[in-house]
């Protein structure tokens, strides 16, 4: 099926990409950023590799709630959603988000595109007049029967009390389309991603569909039902206003300008949203006689250090505040590597903190000053690739194998597996330099296989960077500048689909990519007493469940237990004895962090401190630190010990220091 994927992308001239429209009665929040990052990286992705490609992305401004909003804010409700939606577009021009298009539903043209098709469907047939009696909620701008509610009264949604609505309105006739959007998802497998959500939305249509209520009379803030309808206290539906904007926005409608850019390939939508864009949705654009979107994807929600967020915890993740903190890009990776799509992920300091120190700093941008200061010191900052397949083929095929098979998880929304493969070609990078060891190879005059090296790291920073663009923009520019070469197509080409080398290229220095953050840049939310008991109540049950395991099972512990101890690979620097200790030894050890630890072991009596020297460990290294005669210990060397003596673990083979072992 991947590849059968992939196919169908590299075929498509021509690629639509959506985020939901922004419902203007807040400011935009941490989720809506996700969403946005989303479809840009998408869109910046497909651009790249030579696709035509719409971006569209906007506000919707109509519906009940917002009219309530804006009068008890004392303004009208246009002015409340010019305010509003004024601030979603700032924010993702401030976030360089690459949107062809912003569309409001305010917009006059797409109110022409939906008052086309209301009348192209009533022509058809499928919306009659009647009138509705049912448990609306204001909140979600749904209608619920009295089974769906809870507790006879609240929101099965959202939580908020519901209110017993009748009023003359327009249907829409969905039970219609029952059976064709069950063959829908029999004929398209991954019509809906991922597709455990799709079995989700399955039931619900097996289960059996009304007719949708598409109008109301009880206010006035909508797309007015078109003239020829002859009903002036009729506005529509909130949710068939919403959901086509996607045409509307195409010229739907009105001019038709880019229709040729539809069906959508990619129509991102938060989970909450998943039954009105995969049920509703796709019926409205049967009706119109127009094809289904390729894939409609949803992802999960996000939390705050394990808790919900809310305005009254004062816990809400202000998407600027953190960017403009931790740096835009890095804000970006974190999004898109953190969580698997359609999985619900939890924000925190600490995990963006760790991301940014391990997989960008060391990995990414400690390799970059590899590059950079190996070419410099050997070559006067010049690289040539003549060399490399003569001495490295073994390497670049295993990164090109790798490189060639990305793609497939960007078109399957696996955007967190994409990357994880590319991290795996930076560990390629750096395991070749201590392999090879230039400096050794400098040392004993093979000069052509140090320059063969070098290019090879630089070769695999430059497809990096490729693939890297569309997640992290300004810091590829300086990648790109430093390498001497071009993020565009026919750079990609060439790089990635014709698995090239670089020409001879001269490198140039570039300021350190992302510097070493030692402490939480933002200021933690108070934590909430209902959090605070949670903890204290999963601590207790913890202790507990340990303690049985200690009785009952020989001191057996879960996986969980096991992965809260963190090990490493450590290389060990520089040694030296303890003067007056009969046992202890001072090393310091690199674990890949940009400093080295202090660590005290007591192997005096196994090991001489010299022969230590630039060999590699295992290390626990998230010890709390301790003092030993007066000195810092910030880990442990593992080590067996028997009735022969003592031996530290250490890997089968050298291990780029810091490497988790697990």
């Amino acid at each position: 099926m991947l590849k059968k994927e992939v196919k169908m992308q590299e075929s498509c001239k021509n690629v639509y990409i959506t985020t939901p429209i922004y419902y203007v009665n807040d400011v935009a929040h941490i989720g809506h950023a996700y969403t946005t990052i989303i479809a840009d990286m998408l869109a910046r992705y497909t651009r790249l590799i030579g696709h035509e490609t719409f971006f569209l992305t906007g506000t919707d401004e109509h519906g009940q709630k917002i009219a309530q909003s804006a009068e008890a804010r004392g303004k009208t409700p246009k002015e409340y959603a010019d305010e509003i939606s004024g601030k979603f577009k700032t924010l993702w021009d401030d976030f360089d988000i690459t949107y062809n298009k912003f569309i409001r539903t305010t917009d006059v043209e797409h109110k022409a595109g939906v008052q086309k098709a209301f009348e192209t469907m009533f022509n058809k047939g499928d919306i009659y007049k009647g009138e509705y009696e049912g448990f609306y909620c204001v909140s979600c701008e749904t209608f619920f029967t009295e089974k769906q509610l809870v507790d006879e009264q609240f929101c099965p949604d959202c939580g908020r009390p519901t209110s017993i609505v009748k009023e003359e309105s327009y249907f829409f006739k969905l039970s219609k389309y029952e059976d064709k959007l069950i063959k829908w998802y029999e004929e398209n497998e991954d019509c809906i991603l991922p597709r455990s959500k799709k079995n989700e939305i399955v039931n619900f249509v097996k289960g059996g569909l009304k007719d949708l209520s598409i109008s109301r009379t009880s206010f006035d803030w909508g797309v007015k039902l078109p003239e020829s309808m002859n009903e002036p206290k009729h506005v529509m539906y909130v949710w068939l206003d919403a959901l086509m904007n996607y045409i509307t926005a195409l010229g739907y409608g009105t001019d038709n300008k880019n229709m040729n850019f539809w069906p959508a390939n990619v129509q991102l939508v938060g989970k909450d949203i998943l039954r009105f864009h995969a049920i509703y949705w796709p019926a409205f654009l049967m009706s119109l006689e127009l094809p289904l979107p390729k894939h409609i994807a949803a992802h999960g929600w996000w939390t705050r250090d394990g808790e919900k967020m809310s305005k009254s915890k004062g816990n809400v993740v202000n998407p600027k505040e953190v960017a403009d903190a931790y740096g835009l890009d890095a804000f970006r990776y974190f999004m898109l590597r953190e969580v698997p799509f359609g999985q619900d992920g939890d924000f925190s300091q600490k995990a963006l903190i760790d991301r940014i120190n391990s997989d960008l700093g060391n990995d990414l941008g400690n390799l970059l000053n590899r590059i950079s200061g190996m070419s410099g010191k050997y070559f006067d900052y010049k690289v040539s690739s003549v060399d490399v397949e003569k001495f490295h083929k073994k390497e670049l095929d295993e990164v090109n194998e790798i490189l060639a098979s990305v793609e497939k998880y960007i078109f399957n929304m696996q955007i967190n597996r994409y990357l994880e493969e590319i991290w795996k070609v930076l560990t390629i990078a750096n395991k070749a330099i201590n392999d090879y060891e230039p400096w050794n190879l400098m040392k004993d005059g093979k000069t052509a296989e140090a320059m063969a090296l070098v290019a090879l790291i630089t070769n695999i920073m430059a497809k990096v960077a490729l693939l890297l663009d569309s997640v992290m923009p300004e810091k590829i520019k300086l990648i790109a500048k430093s390498l001497g070469m071009n993020i565009d197509t026919t750079t990609y080409n060439k790089l990635i689909k014709n698995q090239e080398l670089l020409a001879d290229t001269v490198i140039t220095k570039v300021d350190q990519l992302f510097p070493r953050i030692e402490e939480i840049l933002l200021e933690q939310p108070p934590v909430s007493d209902e959090t605070k008991a949670e903890c204290e109540t999963k601590k207790v049950a913890k202790v507990a469940k340990v303690t049985e395991l200690k009785e009952e099972d020989d001191n057996l512990i879960t996986i969980d237990q096991f992965f809260q101890t963190t090990l490493k690979i450590g290389t060990i620097v520089e040694a030296e004895e303890v003067p007056k200790s009969a046992k202890l030894l001072k090393l310091q050890v690199d674990l890949g962090e940009g400093r080295n630890r202090q660590i005290l072991a007591g192997i005096k009596e196994y090991y001489k401190a010299e022969e230590l020297v630039g060999t590699q460990a295992c290390v626990v290294a998230n010890l709390k630190p301790a003092k030993l005669m007066g000195m810092l210990s910030e880990g442990m060397l593992m080590a067996a010990k028997d009735e022969n003596g003592l031996s530290l673990l250490r890997p089968e083979a050298p291990k780029k220091s810091g490497t988790k072992i697990s």
